[in-house]
């Protein structure tokens, strides 16, 4: 997977602990936070299942995507999670191809 800036979607399982962030190497953020290598909200929690991501041209749109999705109440990012992935599987083999 080509370097694109995105918005990404982490849980500890299904309907757990959720967590969203934004990168540009979307495959090497979420390995990052797979494998614990920085101390943080994502490691104390075990937070390490992409559920969710959406890919954007500019690193501008991205951050106002994960300001808005930030400021959403829960049950809504568990909706948007269940509409595109609905068995709540982890996608990070999917964007590894």
């Amino acid at each position: 997977m080509p370097k694109r800036p995105c918005v990404y979607m982490l849980a500890s399982a299904p309907n757990g602990t959720l967590y969203t962030g934004v990168t540009s190497d979307l495959p090497k953020r979420v390995w990052e936070h797979k494998e614990g290598v920085a101390d943080g909200f994502t490691k104390k929690h075990g937070v390490k299942m992409l559920v969710y991501y959406e890919m954007f041209d500019t690193m501008k749109a991205a951050i106002a995507r994960e300001k808005q999705i930030k400021n959403w109440k829960r049950d809504w990012k568990i909706n948007h999670i269940i509409k595109d992935n609905p068995n709540w599987l982890d996608l990070y083999d999917e964007i590894c191809r």
